[in-house]
C-alpha cells in the first residue's frame, strides 16, 4: 500500500489496513448494529454471572485473597474487545493458571501482580517478534498430561476445604497423606455444606445436558440459555446474597507465559473452527500480553482464555468481542457493591465450585486412544503427568524435553527403505539434516561399501527437500569411498533446490538421474562396458 500524499513510492506503515490488523475492532465496529448489541449484552451478562464466582474460586487456588480473582477478571473484556480476533474468547483467571501462579509466587499478592506484568511483557514481545510458532513444540500428549495432573492436584487440594481440615501442606504427596490422616478431625458442618453444593452442581449440570439433548422438550431459546448459564456458571455460593522481586520466579517465568498463550490460542482455534471464522495467532498473543500488562495495574495475576466461559459466550450467541465489556462491567459492579458479602463465602462452597470446574479436565480416555494410535506418545504424557505432581512447571518442561528428544530421534534416525535390484536402492523416508548424516553413512557402509564385493547404491532422494553443509561434507566423503572401491553412488529424483545445492558444492564424481530406473540402466551400461 502506498501513501497517496507522499511523493515517494514508499510503502505506508500507517495505512488503514495496517491499523486494522493491529486493532481488529476496526474490522467489525463499522458494521455494528442493534441486533449484535442485544446478543452481546445477553452473552456478556451470562458470562459475567459465570466469571464472578469462578474468579473467587480460582483466587483460592492461587493462594490469594478472593478479591484478587475479581481484579484479574477486569481487564480481559476491555482489552480483548480492542485487540482480539475471536468473537467467543473470554480472558480471565483459570484453574491451571491459578495453580501455576501459586507454584511460583506461593500466595504472595505483590509477587503475583509482578508476575502478571512480566508475563505480559514476555507475551507481547513474542507477538511483536512473531514467535507464536514456539507453541508448536508443546505436543498434545504433554498438554493432556499436564491438564490431567493439574486437575487431580487442584481437585484433591480442595478436599481439605470440603472436610474443613486445617494445617494441610500444599505439596501434593504430603497433602494426600495428611488429608487422610486428619479425616477424624473433619467438621460436620463443612462436610454437609460441601457435599450439598457438589450434589446441586452435579444436578444442574445434568439438567443442562438433558435440556441440550436432541430429544428434549421444545423449551424456549431464552429459557434454555438461562438454564445453561446457571448450570455452567456454578454460581452456588453465598455471593449471591522489579528485579529484586524477579529473583525466585525460576522456570515459572518461562512456563506461565507459554502455557497462557497455549491455552488461549487452543481455545480460540477450537471455537473459530466450530463457528466458521479464522483467528490471527500472533494478534491473540498481543491481546493476552497487553491484558496481563494492564491487569498488573489493577492488582491482577496472570490470566488466559477460559474454556468454560468461552463456551458460555459462544452458546449464548455472542456476535462480537464487545460482550467482554459487559462481562467486565459486571465484575466491576461486584467489586463495588458485593465485596463485603464475599467475606462470608464458606470455603466448602468454593471448593465444590472448583472441583466441578476441573473434573472434566481428567480425560482418562486419552490413554487408550494414544495406546491405539502411537504407543510412544504415552512416554511424554506419563512423564508430564507424574512430574507435575512434584512441581507443576517442571512437569511441562520435562514433557517438552521428552517430546523434543523423540522428535530429534526421528530426525537423527530417519527410516531408510532398501531394495535389491542388482544394485542397492535406498530411499530415506524423510529429509536429511546434519543429525542424520552419521546414521546414513553407517547404513551405506555396512550394506554396500563393506560388503564383498562392494556394491553400487542408488540414493532415491525424492523425499529430501533440504540439505545442509554437514550432509554435503559426508556425501563428499562417501563419493570418494565409492570411487576408491570402483563402485558408484548415484542420486535419483533430486528436487531442484537440492540439486542446486549439490551442483554448487562441486562434488567430484557426482552422478544423478531423473528416476530410479534410469539409475539402474546407467549401472547396467557400466557393467557391460
Amino acid at each position: 500500500l502506498v501513501c497517496p500524499h507522499s511523493p515517494f513510492p514508499v510503502r505506508s506503515c500507517c495505512s488503514y489496513s495496517t491499523l486494522r490488523a493491529w486493532l481488529p475492532i476496526l474490522s467489525w465496529l463499522p458494521r455494528y448494529n442493534l441486533k449484535w448489541l442485544q446478543m452481546d449484552v445477553l452473552a456478556g451478562i451470562t458470562v459475567g454471572l459465570t466469571a464472578v464466582p469462578q474468579a473467587l474460586a480460582y483466587a483460592e487456588i492461587a493462594g490469594l485473597p478472593v478479591q484478587y480473582g475479581l481484579y484479574s477478571a477486569i481487564m480481559g473484556g476491555f482489552i480483548y474487545t480492542l485487540l482480539g480476533t475471536s468473537k467467543d474468547v473470554t480472558l480471565g483467571p483459570t484453574a491451571i493458571m491459578s495453580l501455576l501462579c501459586f507454584s511460583v509466587v506461593g500466595g504472595q499478592p505483590h509477587r503475583a501482580v509482578l508476575l502478571s506484568c512480566l508475563c505480559g511483557l514476555i507475551q507481547a514481545t513474542m507477538a511483536l517478534l512473531r514467535l507464536g510458532f514456539l507453541l508448536d513444540f508443546i505436543s498434545f500428549p504433554v498438554i493432556k498430561g499436564f491438564t490431567c495432573a493439574a486437575a487431580v492436584t487442584i481437585g484433591f487440594g480442595q478436599v481439605k476445604n470440603i472436610l474443613g481440615l486445617k494445617g494441610i501442606p500444599h505439596e501434593f504427596s504430603l497433602a494426600v497423606y495428611y488429608t487422610f490422616y486428619k479425616i477424624p478431625e473433619a467438621r460436620i458442618g463443612d462436610v454437609v455444606l460441601g457435599l450439598l453444593c457438589l450434589g446441586v452442581l452435579v444436578m444442574l449440570l445434568f439438567m443442562k445436558a438433558t435440556l441440550g439433548s436432541d430429544d428434549s422438550p421444545p423449551y424456549s431459546r431464552v429459557a434454555r440459555k438461562l438454564v445453561w448459564a446457571v448450570a455452567t456458571s456454578q454460581y452456588l455460593c453465598p455471593a449471591w446474597v522489579l528485579l529484586f522481586f524477579v529473583q525466585g520466579f525460576g522456570g515459572g517465568l518461562a512456563v506461565i507465559p507459554l502455557m497462557g498463550l497455549l491455552e488461549s490460542i487452543a481455545i480460540a482455534k477450537a471455537f473459530a473452527s466450530q463457528n466458521g471464522y479464522r483467528i490471527d495467532a500472533n494478534q491473540e498473543l498481543l491481546a493476552i500480553g497487553v491484558t496481563n500488562i494492564m491487569g498488573s495495574f489493577v492488582s491482577a495475576y496472570p490470566v488466559t482464555g477460559s474454556f468454560g466461559r468461552t463456551a458460555v459466550n459462544s452458546q449464548t450467541g455472542v456476535c462480537t468481542p464487545a460482550g467482554g465489556i459487559v462481562t467486565s462491567a459486571i465484575v466491576l459492579l461486584s467489586l463495588a457493591f458485593l465485596m463485603p458479602a464475599f467475606y462470608y463465602i464458606p470455603k466448602a462452597s468454593l471448593a465444590a465450585v472448583i472441583i466441578c470446574a476441573v473434573a472434566p479436565m481428567v480425560d482418562y480416555r486419552i490413554v487408550t486412544k494414544m495406546w491405539r494410535i502411537r504407543k510412544l506418545d504415552l512416554l511424554p504424557f506419563v512423564v508430564t503427568f507424574l512430574t507435575s505432581f512434584w512441581q507443576v512447571q517442571y512437569g511441562i518442561i520435562a514433557g517438552v524435553a521428552v517430546s523434543g528428544a523423540l522428535l530429534l530421534y526421528n530426525v537423527a534416525r530417519p527410516q531408510i527403505k532398501m531394495w535389491d535390484h542388482g544394485m542397492l536402492v535406498m530411499e530415506p523416508s524423510s529429509g536429511l539434516s546434519f543429525p542424520a548424516t552419521e546414521y546414513l553413512s553407517h547404513i551405506i557402509h555396512t550394506q554396500a561399501l563393506q560388503a564383498f564385493p562392494p556394491r553400487s547404491v542408488v540414493l532415491d532422494c525424492h523425499h529430501v527437500s533440504t540439505i545442509d553443509y554437514t550432509v554435503i561434507t559426508e556425501l563428499r566423503d562417501l563419493l570418494a569411498q565409492f570411487k576408491l572401491r570402483n563402485v558408484q553412488l548415484i542420486f535419483s529424483r533430486l528436487q531442484p533446490s537440492v540439486l542446486e545445492v549439490l551442483l554448487a558444492a562441486d562434488l567430484q564424481a557426482l552422478r544423478y538421474t531423473d528416476s530410479v530406473e534410469a539409475a539402474l540402466q546407467l549401472e547396467s551400461e557400466n557393467l557391460t562396458d
